[in-house]
């Protein structure tokens, strides 16, 4: 089961690793740089230095049954997501979410992305 880590807030490198484990699911050290490779330079022990930390601060787990060691994240994507989101709301836009959503959409917005918000919004009223 998942730990209640809502408050610890991953750094940007974390979420860079979190994404790959969300996208890939549970990997080796190596798996992960792999991934992360093919978007930037980065080093092998770096990567294992991130994960490490993640461990430690229960961003990540990490089974050592094989030499191997495989990591997973902690929390799922939405979850985690959904407490760095509040956490935004709370220190940038004073606990209002319609002032995050009105930042959130501007003339940037597709067509496509304002239809898709449009039938969240309806089928959260209903």
């Amino acid at each position: 089961m998942a730990r209640d880590n809502s408050a610890v807030k991953p750094t940007e490198a974390e979420l860079t690793l979190l994404n790959v484990l969300w996208q890939i699911g549970p990997a080796t050290v190596r798996q992960i740089h792999e991934a992360v490779s093919i978007n930037q330079k980065t080093g092998y022990t770096t990567v294992l230095k991130i994960l490490q930390i993640m461990h430690e601060k229960a961003l990540v787990i990490r089974d050592e049954s094989n030499r191997a060691h495989v990591y997973a994240a902690a929390n799922s994507e939405v979850h985690t997501q959904s407490s760095l989101i509040k956490d935004l709301i709370s220190k940038a836009f004073g606990g209002s979410t319609s002032k995050l959503v009105m930042r959130a959409i501007d003339d940037s917005t597709s067509a496509k992305e304002i239809d898709d918000i449009r039938q969240l919004l309806n089928s959260l009223e209903k």
